[in-house]
């Protein structure tokens, strides 16, 4: 188990490691300190009833006593090396919970002696030492975290024990072999930080500004288009908050995200004044959820065509031959109804998308650029009926991805810009990224929305995740255009993607928005 895991991370970083698979380890030039998590290569629980049984290969760890047997649990991380001039400035062992915990104190103790996962058991588990970390569970916790700054200094291998003062149940935590969507079991996350601020040549060092500019389908030659959608969920109107969101973070947004519906004619007048202003080019992405009131079968049949007439002709008559990025029902998957006769099948998103397609160019409109914006979820990529929502490289012009990660260790997508773009299905098979340039190698990807966020009630630094963005994007090419959706409240109030929500946060956004790789000219006449 330990070296499968091994290969994967040295595979993602290109950092050769015994054991773990590392998550995010990147550095910025400005000395922002950059993230590595690491997950266990070696975990089990053993059992002072049956002191001679391994349970290596349980899904689970298990700490505390329960009707009279006493169970602890060891975990062994491998950080890797990090590069030269850096140190460790603190790490943290985060433990996500199987079910409800108990509301006792776990605790951390050192071990230093051999043992492995698949051989441990309560006769023959190492000594071990004194406790170095402990930490108490709140009701509703996902997981508990356990600051292992004073331990975890430099690069090395290191063991742990567990146990809970619990003294009438035991807390069960998720193990490595666990299999869980969101979590890979018990991980270790290091920040650290460069000696040295100065910035260091890399190979993914773009082109000269200036020299990138963009091509018939908006492609750019080198680089990446940069954009945004901000003000999202409040009353701000949208090229005003998008105007102050530039101003916030120091660079102009290429791309200008908006979104429509139905009947509305757009782009709005307010909308193409933002792409006539010289000193700020941008292009536009229009999101048009063309069947609302009506389902995709019936867009398919042509009971829609009025609709799409009525707009062809305004665009014709109010925006000419500029170029624009189209999104017809971004994030489908949330919307398939896999039930035969729905309307709203995943085959029914397919023929909408080709009819519409297919119709605007009948009508003489051939400045648009069609992104087929995916949801991208772990849940929806594992439906059988995923594959079916692809309309054919005739009508799509790039592939897109809406993805997100949170940045509170143990919450739900914990990640980096990385995890975002590689995320898997549920149970296994490539990850989105992969997907898209195994299956349509031609076609250029834009994340047309991501962010970083943490719940609203729990403020924390963005600025690790943050820091991954720039490196992640060398590490795949495809990528030619990413868009921040900025919000401070999701759709839901509970989620913050502001991008200012710390200062540190805003810090290291700043950092990435200077980044030369996004210096690309617009071109969309």
């Amino acid at each position: 188990m330990g070296a499968r895991k091994a290969a994967i991370g040295a595979a993602a970083i290109g950092v050769a490691v015994s054991a773990g698979f590392l998550v995010a380890d990147t550095a910025d030039a400005a000395n922002t300190p950059a993230i590595r998590t690491v997950f266990a290569g070696d975990d089990a629980y053993v059992s002072s009833m049956r002191a001679g049984t391994n349970f290596g290969a349980a899904e689970k760890l298990v700490v505390g006593f329960a009707d009279g047997e006493t169970k602890t649990s060891f975990v062994r991380f491998t950080t890797g090396g990090f590069p030269a001039g850096t140190a460790i400035a603190n790490a943290r062992l985060i433990l996500p919970f199987d079910g409800k915990p108990t509301l006792d104190r776990i605790t951390a103790y050192p071990v230093t002696a051999a043992w492995s996962e698949n051989t441990i058991t309560a006769a023959n588990q190492p000594a071990i030492g004194a406790a170095v970390a402990s930490a108490v569970p709140k009701a509703g916790d996902g997981s508990v975290t356990l600051d292992l700054s004073k331990v975890v200094t430099q690069a090395g291998t290191y063991s742990f024990a567990l146990r809970s003062a619990s003294t009438t149940a035991a807390t069960r935590i998720l193990s490595a072999e666990s299999g869980d969507g969101r979590t890979a079991g018990p991980r270790l996350v290091m920040n650290y930080a460069a000696a040295d601020p100065a910035p260091a040549p890399t190979p993914a060092t773009p082109a000269q500004p200036g020299t990138c500019t963009t091509g018939a389908l908006l492609v750019p030659s080198c680089g990446v288009l940069w954009g945004a959608a901000a003000g999202g969920f409040t009353d701000t109107p949208r090229d005003t908050a998008l105007k102050n969101w530039e101003a916030l973070t120091g660079r102009t947004a290429a791309i200008f995200h908006a979104y429509h519906r139905g009947d509305e004619k757009f782009p709005t007048k307010s909308e193409i004044a933002m792409t006539e202003d010289p000193a700020h080019p941008r292009v536009l992405l229009l999101n048009w959820k063309v069947a609302a009131g009506s389902t995709w079968a019936a867009v398919a049949a042509g009971d829609k065509d009025a609709r799409i007439d009525a707009w062809a002709s305004y665009v014709k008559a109010n925006y000419g031959t500029k170029k624009f990025f189209l999104a017809l029902h971004h994030e489908p998957e949330n919307d398939v109804q896999p039930a035969a006769g729905s309307g709203m099948t995943a085959k029914d998103f397919a023929a909408m998308y080709r009819h519409v397609v297919l119709r605007l160019r009948a009508d003489g409109v051939t400045n648009v650029v069609n992104v087929l914006a995916y949801m991208g979820n772990e849940k929806w990529m594992a439906q059988s009926w995923w594959k079916d929502l692809y309309p054919g490289d005739d009508v799509v012009d790039w592939v897109g991805l809406d993805s997100y990660v949170s940045v509170e260790p143990g919450y739900y997508h914990f990640g980096d810009f990385g995890s975002l773009l590689d995320r898997k299905p549920t149970g296994g098979g490539l990850g989105f990224y992969d997907w898209s340039v195994t299956n349509h190698p031609s076609k250029p990807i834009m994340v047309a929305e991501w962010g970083m966020y943490h719940r609203v009630a729990y403020p924390t630094s963005k600025a690790a995740a943050f820091g991954t963005v720039v490196p992640e994007l060398a590490r795949h090419p495809q990528v030619k255009a990413i868009v921040y959706f900025d919000t401070a409240k999701d759709d839901t109030g509970d989620r913050n993607i502001a991008v200012d929500s710390t200062p540190d946060s805003l810090t290291a956004f700043r950092q990435v928005a200077a980044s030369p790789v996004f210096d690309v000219a617009i071109d969309n006449n």
